[in-house]
């Protein structure tokens, strides 16, 4: 198990925080744009596109507050250094897949292994 050097620890810690940032605005900007309350439509039709579109933003947030946990969790673990060691096995997670998920707790064969679990079990 090789340990992290500091420049891609920063590196990391500096993707995930910026991710963080992002979330946290757009997070903001939806409470400030649903508690504006000058929509009025009469027409039902107009009152009914707009709680969909709503619904579908409440659906995306919920997705984005879930992911804010696990950036949280990941700088949280960048903090204790564990951050890119695979929990189930222990071993280290490519950069390759750190890149494509910082997020991820599981290396990619654990990963594959969790997916055809859930496949058999119909998850």
């Amino acid at each position: 198990m090789a340990t992290m050097t500091k420049k891609r620890e920063n590196y990391f810690k500096e993707l995930l925080t910026k991710r963080l940032d992002d979330l946290l605005v757009e997070a903001n900007k939806t409470v400030t744009g649903m508690t504006d309350q000058g929509e009025n439509f009469p027409d039902p039709t107009d009152r009914a596109t707009l709680e969909s579109d709503r619904n579908f933003t409440l659906r995306i947030r919920d997705r984005e507050r879930r992911l804010i946990a696990k950036i949280t969790n990941a700088l949280d673990r960048l903090d204790n250094g564990t951050f890119g060691i695979c929990e189930e096995c222990g071993d280290d997670i490519s950069d390759k897949r750190l890149k494509a998920r910082p997020v991820t707790t599981l290396c990619i064969n654990c990963k594959k292994k969790q997916e055809n679990q859930e496949k058999v079990q119909g998850l």
